[in-house]
């Protein structure tokens, strides 16, 4: 029993490890500027890879959570590394809309998003529901946190070597490493889930099925909020380097990926513990209010300091986002079939990345600056608060 109760740390460290080197998708603005500005790409153009990118990764959550969960998370970690570290690869060769597309957005895309469903559900399954927010928490947290290696990391090796062979060497990398760590991940033995029977006992949910959980209001309106609210911050997550260039003629942009992953991960790491402490719906609906009045401002952040205040704010409310409906997922419908669950809830991340950054890019195009854009996502956090009023936890099968 003791060495089973060791490997708790073990797959909680790994979960992190593989988390941090998987936290890709957060330099896509540093990438898109190169792109536009080698390649003379288009905003739209070097919008779809990471808009495809955005539908893979939720897509293979909701493939492979159901798959995680009955062959294991070593399995589709694995596999994930794969497709990673070869997508990665591949996009050295592939530097044309289509191509990145299939090789980035796609293999990438699928890949982060196995890696995603292979690592959240063991990490909290080793651990008691009391912490299921701040482990929640921490795992995430990793893939933000990974920003402030891959953005000046990116940076560098774009502008001395170019855009083919930075892809070459962190995808190389990667495959190697990822596919190694890979192995440390496993569930927990069946008697190890008696900390989820204390939990039902204390007033936590019950586990469900899919299909039960899709007869619940609550799913619905989950997925609602984590929608509206995912694509208001992804807009500003996907054009920062653009934003700081356009906005506060500020060349400086990579800076402000390096604080969207501080205050990305911050906002994961805390907003897991916070979700234990207030509650999921009170978190969420704090979260919404701030996303309001930071989106409605955002047109007058034209220096470096006010877009650096804004993006930070966009970045926890993000973060927080990430976790908390991660977290709301396991409380209302239990640890169980979490990778099944969880990745049907997590479908509304991929719809956001859709209407995040592709729409903005077009937004900015048609007008020349991201002025509609802001208001548009102001608009639709509103909608969000509005749902999370009417957003009860579910405890032991009742409304509380």
């Amino acid at each position: 029993m003791s060495s089973i109760k060791n490997k708790g740390p073990a797959v909680l460290g790994a979960a992190i490890f593989l988390n941090f080197f998987c936290g890709l998708g957060y330099i896509w603005s540093v990438i898109a500027k190169q792109l536009i500005g080698q390649l003379g790409w288009t905003s739209v153009q070097a919008s779809v890879p990471f808009t495809v990118f955005s539908i893979c990764f939720a897509l293979s959550m909701l493939l492979l959570g159901p798959v995680q969960d009955k062959k294991g998370p070593r399995f589709i970690s694995t596999l994930g590394s794969i497709l990673i570290g070869g997508g990665l690869f591949l996009s050295g060769f592939a530097l044309t809309p289509v191509l990145l597309t299939i090789t980035f957005g796609g293999m990438t895309g699928f890949g982060l998003g196995s890696m995603y469903a292979a690592t959240v559900p063991p990490a909290m399954k080793w651990f008691s529901p009391e912490k299921r927010g701040t482990i929640n928490g921490a795992v995430v947290a990793a893939v933000a946190l990974a920003s402030i290696m891959y953005a000046p990391l990116a940076k560098v090796l774009m502008t001395h070597l170019g855009i083919a062979p930075t892809f070459w060497i962190i995808g190389g990398f990667l495959l190697v490493a990822l596919t190694s760590v890979s192995q440390l991940l496993a569930n927990p033995p069946a008697d190890h889930m008696a900390p989820a029977a204390k939990a039902a006992k204390a007033g936590n949910a019950s586990d469900m099925t899919v299909v039960e959980m899709l007869k619940t209001g609550n799913f619905y309106k989950m997925w609602l909020m984590f929608v509206l609210s995912a694509s208001a911050s992804l807009m500003v997550v996907g054009h920062a380097a653009k934003i700081a260039a356009e906005q506060a003629s500020w060349s400086g942009g990579f800076v402000l990926v390096i604080l969207l992953a501080v205050a990305n991960g911050g906002g994961r790491f805390f907003g897991g513990y916070l979700s234990d402490k207030l509650g999921q719906p009170n978190l969420m609906r704090l979260t919404f209010i701030v996303q309001i009045v930071n989106m409605f401002l955002f047109r007058f952040y034209q220096s470096p300091l006010l877009l650096m205040i804004g993006v930070a704010l966009a970045g926890i409310a993000y973060g927080i986002s990430m976790v908390v409906f991660s977290a709301a997922t396991a409380t209302q419908y239990g640890v169980k079939n979490f990778g099944a669950n969880y990745g049907l809830v997590f479908t509304a991340w991929g719809l956001a990345g859709v209407f995040g950054p592709l729409p903005t890019a077009i937004v900015f195009d048609a007008t020349g600056s991201y002025n509609l854009a802001y208001i548009i996502s102001g608009i639709m956090v509103v909608v969000a608060l509005i749902i999370a009023l009417t957003y009860k936890t579910r405890v032991a099968g009742k409304a509380a």
